[in-house]
């Protein structure tokens, strides 16, 4: 169980610095502290979120990779949903690429951000597909790590 404390002091620190406070795999716990939103990873497949009542402006945000993933978010309500792996990286050798990546998405009202195995080189692909946005993290930490690179 998380520690409560430590998530208020999270929430209140998030609130006065005007960021966004979304906690991860536990809709209740979320709910139950005001936050934000909360964050459903594609290995949670539970559909028990449809009877928690919800705020109006509390989002519900999910990652997929396929097609059977995109409809288990639907049906948790989420607002939008990370689609992954767009390009080839370290961690994942099989990616979905531009074309199935509009495939999964377009065939959806809802907004997808693109997520995986994006860098400089194929960032001007993400601009042909329907994502709203990008979303990284190993180049980040390669950044931190090594500084920007020219």
């Amino acid at each position: 169980m998380p520690n409560k404390s430590l998530l208020l002091t999270i929430k209140n620190f998030c609130k006065k610095t005007n960021r966004k406070f979304y906690l991860s795999n536990n809709i209740k716990l979320a709910v139950s502290l005001n936050l934000d939103g909360v964050y459903i990873p594609a290995f949670n497949k539970n559909l028990y979120y449809q009877n928690i009542p919800l705020r109006n402006n509390f989002k519900i945000i999910g990652s997929a990779h396929n097609i059977s993933e995109i409809r288990i978010k639907l049906a948790q309500q989420c607002d939008l949903i990370f689609l992954s792996p767009i390009f080839k990286n370290e961690k994942n050798k099989s990616f979905l690429n531009v074309i199935k990546f509009n495939i999964l998405s377009l065939g959806f009202k809802k907004k997808f951000i693109a997520l995986g195995g994006i860098n400089k080189n194929n960032m001007k692909k993400i601009f042909l597909t329907k994502s709203i946005g990008i979303a990284g993290i190993s180049k980040i930490i390669e950044i931190k790590k090594n500084g920007p690179k020219n």
